[in-house]
């Protein structure tokens, strides 16, 4: 359970570290707000053409009986939109961190370099244009996993109590999980740890990843709110990714103890 608050503490403490460099925070901004643009034009343009496209995708629906095509046809609707609500909270995340690459990098190293004993921070020693690359071909590995599980999650959903109980909180916490990976990626890509290992990584501390993730999952349903936390949150995956690898860290603040690496 002290893992949990861990988790939860590395999230504010990185909140925190961005409000203390302010031109850092304004930089961390701009990707958000450009995701942010996309996403919502997306999602505008699919409520407005969204019965468009079911009532084309469905043409055998044509013969039936009045109301059933109109029910059926709103309902496929309405689920189009749901899937592409939660497509956005998952995906939002990574495409933001895909678009500003080089602000988030530039944030993480920050990071490593104000906490580390010696004032210096990992670099990959790779080109900008092979940690893109990197960085994309993971995000989709990570967007597959996330899909199938959000598919799984969405037809459990339909389950009497438990669907509308039990399946959300569960919805969150997987959310959680695949948020605090592609966030945490910034600062393991850095130190050349693979998918596979960043993966493994996270669930031998799977109550640290849902401390952390999962208050950010139910913060990134409000569009705005998510915006203003990307920053902060980089920064907190950061100091989460050096206790996972139980880096030293002796201070995380001027007015905070730190926190153990070994989170207990």
């Amino acid at each position: 359970m002290r893992d949990l608050g861990a988790g939860c503490k590395y999230l504010m403490e990185g909140q925190r570290w961005v409000a203390r460099h302010g031109k850092q925070f304004g930089f961390g901004l701009l990707p958000g707000l450009i995701t942010l643009v996309l996403y919502a034009a997306a999602l505008v343009a699919l409520a407005l053409w969204g019965e468009d496209f079911v009532t084309w995708a469905t043409p055998f629906a044509d013969d039936w009986s009045s109301p059933w095509p109109g029910l059926f046809r709103g309902f496929l609707t309405a689920v189009l939109f749901a899937l592409a609500l939660l497509l956005s909270v998952i995906t939002f995340t990574a495409v933001t961190l895909l678009i500003g690459q080089p602000f988030y990098e530039n944030l993480s190293e920050k990071v490593d370099r104000d906490v580390s004993p010696d004032g210096t921070a990992p670099e990959s020693g790779l080109p900008l244009w092979r940690e893109l690359w990197i960085s994309a071909r993971d995000s989709l590995r990570i967007l597959v996993r996330a899909l199938l599980w959000g598919v799984l999650l969405f037809g459990l959903g339909f389950i009497p109590v438990v669907g509308q109980t039990v399946v959300p909180v569960i919805g969150f916490m997987v959310t959680g999980f695949f948020l605090t990976q592609e966030l945490t990626s910034v600062a393991l890509q850095r130190r050349r740890v693979e998918l596979r290992d960043r993966l493994a990584l996270l669930r031998t501390r799977k109550t640290l990843v849902w401390g952390f993730g999962t208050p950010l999952a139910v913060s990134f349903l409000i569009p705005f709110v998510a915006v203003f936390l990307m920053p902060g949150a980089v920064a907190g995956a950061t100091l989460m990714a050096r206790d996972l690898l139980a880096e030293e860290t002796p201070h995380l603040s001027p007015s905070e103890g730190p926190v153990s690496p070994s989170g207990v």
